[in-house]
């Protein structure tokens, strides 16, 4: 073959081969394509995820398992109404969620506005982008229908309800790992001036754990002056056998366990914020919403898992240990591996 027609030859692949990648790159980018992506896959490795997730749940909560923690083996009706505040409702999609601060409640609540259809926007049409709901109204009980205020409303005739929509709807929760979610509560409402969380626990605080008798009056005048409480003060707090006496953990730190009662209530689905966006995308499609729904974007301020080392370092591991039994239910119920580097160091 001459060289005139190797060249030729070489041309004409060429050729073909940029006509084919014009054409595909066509195809991708109108999304035709059969990339195998997030958006497109079957989702099988997702629902398998949550088989998993749920099984361990399940295995965890029978009587006969190796974990044993207060409430595991009451019945629902068992459970004290006010205890129910964390479960909102939807009527309107048939959907229960089960929120638990530090683990992106804040959008959660977001999407649960947009679909209960319960708050209107200035025009007095109901919101239907979640990002445009006011920030300041997204924690406001008021606005979101519980199945604590289905007893407030109804009394003794509440249960009967509970249990219908427990039946029927789709129920899910998202969850963290629990030490993770203790930093990121930590960092919340003590590392920089909050002075609700100041005045009722802050305060308190720095007199029994940092031995300050007459705290500053405000949260801004401690940290003009200073005085900070330390992530050892919190854990001390945690710790401390008396802190419940006075007052249940707040919700910010109480465990996810006690908040969602997963051994009385078989959710459907467990997100987890680690793999947030996967998760709620597949819930998304469960509840047949991700056509017209999008989960707002999250926030890049997140606390990170690797960050725990660092926070821990002036945390004896004596204390680790407790507080890892003080969570332990949470780990293994949701099927976080126990942290052997803390706790043997």
């Amino acid at each position: 073959m001459t060289v005139q027609k190797q060249l030729h030859c070489f041309f004409l692949l060429g050729a073909v081969f940029v006509i084919f990648f014009i054409i595909c790159w066509d195809e991708i980018r109108d999304g035709n394509f059969p990339l195998y992506t997030a958006s497109s896959q079957d989702f099988t490795h997702l629902k398998l995820r949550q088989a998993h997730r749920r099984r361990i749940i399940r295995d965890l909560c029978s009587a006969n398992s190796s974990l044993n923690f207060p409430g595991k083996l009451k019945t629902f009706d068992q459970i004290p109404d006010e205890a129910l505040d964390h479960l909102i409702v939807d009527d309107h999609h048939g959907v229960i969620y089960c929120f638990v601060p530090k683990v992106a409640c804040t959008n959660w609540k977001r999407v649960m506005i947009v679909l209960s259809q319960n708050l209107k926007a200035p025009n007095g049409a109901p919101y239907l982008d979640p990002l445009d709901i006011p920030v300041e109204v997204i924690h406001n009980h008021t606005v979101h229908k519980t199945f604590n205020k289905l007893w407030r409303r109804f009394g003794r005739f509440s249960r009967p309800l509970m249990h219908n929509r427990l039946k029927n709807y789709t129920k899910f929760l998202f969850v963290r790992d629990p030490f993770v979610r203790l930093i990121s509560a930590f960092r919340d409402k003590f590392a920089t001036p909050n002075e609700d969380y100041y005045n009722y626990i802050g305060s308190p605080m720095l007199q029994r754990y940092a031995n300050i008798s007459s705290p500053p009056a405000s949260a801004q005048e401690a940290f003009a002056a200073g005085i900070r409480l330390s992530f050892t003060h919190f854990i001390q707090y945690l710790l401390d056998p008396h802190t419940e006496k006075y007052d249940p953990f707040d919700e910010h730190w109480q465990q996810m366990n006690r908040l969602c009662h997963p051994c009385q209530i078989d959710y459907d689905f467990v997100g987890k914020l680690e793999t947030l966006d996967e998760d709620t995308e597949h819930l998304l499609r469960i509840l047949g919403l991700d056509k017209y729904m999008h989960f707002p974007p999250g926030y890049e301020n997140r606390t990170a898992v690797n960050w725990e080392r660092d926070w821990f370092a002036n945390i004896s591991v004596s204390d680790r240990r407790k507080l890892y039994n003080l969570y332990e239910a949470d780990f293994r119920l949701f099927g976080y591996d126990k942290p052997e580097t803390l706790l043997n160091d």
